[in-house]
């Protein structure tokens, strides 16, 4: 019986766990969206923000401007932008999409 519990909870942790990354991982429809609406409108050519695009860094570096979470050159936090879910998303579409990827994308060029 005490084995079957153990049994029992181990899946269930595992399953949460599987879930909880899943979750986090992004939706790179959703954040193909929220760029174009949130960012684009400063990271144009020409723009304040200066031409921001899924190729101007390679995946490793997508992840570390998103692990680090500064913007405007470290003078603000990336939350300040928009809310933290949304961040997820845009930075699922901005990995999936960089200038290494097995599919680099200009978002709308």
């Amino acid at each position: 019986m005490i084995k079957h519990i153990r049994i029992a909870t181990i899946l269930v942790v595992l399953c949460m766990a599987i879930t909880a990354m899943a979750a986090s991982k992004g939706n790179e429809g959703k954040g193909r969206y929220y760029f174009r609406q949130s960012c684009k409108s400063c990271h144009t050519k020409g723009a304040a923000g200066g031409e921001v695009t899924p190729l101007s860094k390679n995946m490793a570096q997508w992840r570390t401007y998103f692990a680090t979470s500064k913007h405007m050159h470290g003078k603000e936090a990336l939350s300040k932008t928009m809310p933290t879910e949304q961040l997820v998303d845009v930075q699922a579409f901005l990995v999936s999409h960089a200038a290494d990827s097995l599919q680099p994308e200009t978002c709308g060029k």
